[in-house]
């Protein structure tokens, strides 16, 4: 006999209703910590829904013969839910630090998760039924919209809530406390008559096991991935913030420079070197202010070092920057060594600072610019393909002046050619005349950007007049780097990225694994 039928009705569904946020929470970590650590996030996505909705259907099946303890049974089940979906991030990361593996072991991670999530609602369904009789139909209805509920709210905690509270690693660990805490101890306790002694004492003892556990590594999570993380670079990291857009990392080495090699890395990927990060901005910079730049736009480069580079003409009278992370700006203005390095460009008066995403910006963008330096980071998922799309820059030609410059930094002709010629494609397919053109930095190797304007005749490689002295760049540097070698010119197959066909993913997965 159940004691208060209503009360025990009401916490098991109260029971069902946290679990599924705790289910979802645990998929949404993984397929964030995929983003973070591989990139391509459509696939990270597919493989962690795939897995675990069939590894779902197999615990369902497996948790058929339990049904006589399912008392007993569940209570297991979430406390092997908590355990493995709590540490699951924790897990992964030191595995892709230390071991160099990430999609395979997520996968058997997100197998195991699923097989315990779909395990759940048969032992569910039956403990309802125990407490409510009725109809098998009524029980299910109950138990799924209160399921379906609580995955709606996991869904909107884990970005609004856990990320920014605790963390990726911390929040997963808090949610396992409280998944084991939900699913073992107030199933109990609803069932206590119904459970013997000794088998309530066992699973309250592993309760406490697993609470510990997950509590330890709680405490020591920052230390760990402190620790972690070094292992990723090669240099010591001066600086490590993880956003809700991105994972930042600033390094600096001090063997063989002296400390002058500060290193700016997102998701992983190098940004710049301090060392010759001038050879960068000076080709992304100077050929698009060769015509008329009054006004200046620049859609990225929230670390300030392309801004330093327009704040060195007089006649520039205003610069929007727009980028998406606060964090990079407030980066580039309030740490130290990146300050320096941009010059304290933040300052100037002339520079408005917009925090918004550029797609969603530009869509409502009002007035023209006279240049537009274009420097996201390589386009490895959707949300930095559709940056690189013949709708963005089709958007992009709207505030353009008629003389306009745009330039895009564009990647690798030489390690990924596929990629850099789909931007200049897409870019020509958008109406924009093009001058593809390449340079050597030493941190990325052969890197290219394309400069563009509006009309049919293709912009040229030229420097302004006014331009200040620079260090790399020269008039004789400019003509070379137009100049494509046999091996690198453009071929013939190559398709534009479009919002509904983002191809340049494609192209780059296929090109940068191999380099």
């Amino acid at each position: 006999m159940i004691p208060r039928p209503r009360l025990a009705r009401f916490l098991l569904l109260l029971t069902v209703f946290l679990c599924a946020a705790c289910g979802l929470v645990y998929e949404l970590a993984l397929v964030a910590l995929g983003g973070y650590l591989i990139g391509n996030t459509v696939f990270q996505t597919s493989l962690v829904l795939s897995v675990m909705v069939f590894a779902m259907g197999v615990g369902s099946l497996a948790a058929k013969p339990l049904r006589a303890r399912a008392v007993g049974a569940f209570a297991l089940v979430e406390g092997l839910l908590a355990l493995v979906g709590g540490l699951s991030v924790l897990l992964l990361y030191v595995l892709f630090a230390w071991v160099g593996i990430y999609t395979e072991a997520m996968t058997v991670v997100a197998f195991v998760v699923g097989v315990l999530i779909g395990a759940e609602i048969p032992l569910l369904m039956t403990m309802l039924q125990r407490i409510r009789r009725q109809e098998a139909g009524g029980a299910v209805a109950d138990m799924f919209a209160v399921d379906y509920l609580g995955a709606l709210v996991g869904g909107l905690c884990f970005p609004l809530l856990l990320l920014p509270t605790f963390g990726q690693l911390r929040g997963a660990l808090v949610v396992g406390a409280v998944n084991a805490t939900v699913g073992m101890a107030v199933v109990l306790w609803i069932f206590r008559r119904q459970t013997r002694r000794f088998v309530r004492a066992g699973l309250l003892a592993t309760m406490a096991v697993i609470l510990a556990l997950l509590g330890g590594a709680y405490v020591f999570a920052e230390d760990i991935e402190v620790t972690a993380r070094q292992r990723l670079y090669r240099d010591p990291i001066l600086l490590a913030e993880r956003t809700p857009y991105q994972e930042i990392v600033v390094t600096r080495s001090f063997a063989f420079t002296g400390g002058r090699d500060l290193r700016l890395f997102l998701n992983g990927d190098l940004q710049f070197s301090s060392v010759d990060e001038y050879r960068y901005h000076e080709a992304l910079t100077h050929p698009a202010l060769a015509g008329t730049h009054r006004r200046v736009l620049v859609l990225g480069g929230g670390d300030g070092l392309a801004l330093r580079e327009i704040l060195r003409y007089p006649d520039v009278e205003d610069v929007t920057l727009v980028e998406m992370d606060p964090a990079m700006t407030d980066l580039g203005t309030g740490f130290g060594p990146l300050r320096e390095l941009n010059g304290g460009a933040f300052d100037d008066p002339r520079v408005q600072v917009v925090h918004d995403d550029a797609f969603n910006w530009l869509r409502d963008a009002e007035g023209s610019w006279d240049a537009v330096l274009i420097d996201f980071p390589d386009p490895e998922d959707t949300a930095t393909a559709k940056l690189y799309s013949v709708e963005f820059y089709s958007m992009l030609t709207r505030v353009l002046a008629p003389d306009a410059r745009v330039v895009v930094q564009s990647g690798s002709p030489f390690f990924a050619p596929n990629s850099f010629w789909s931007i200049q494609t897409s870019i020509a397919e958008a109406g924009l005349a093009t001058t593809p053109y390449q340079v050597d930095v030493p941190s990325f190797g052969n890197w290219g950007y394309v400069l563009a304007s509006p009309g049919d005749t293709p912009p040229p490689l030229e420097l302004s007049p006014a331009v200040p002295p620079l260090r790399y760049l020269s008039p004789e540097v400019l003509a070379a780097s137009a100049v494509f070698p046999p091996d690198r010119q453009r071929p013939t197959d190559i398709r534009a990225n479009t919002l509904m066909e983002p191809v340049i993913i494609d192209y780059g997965r296929d090109e940068w694994q191999y380099n």
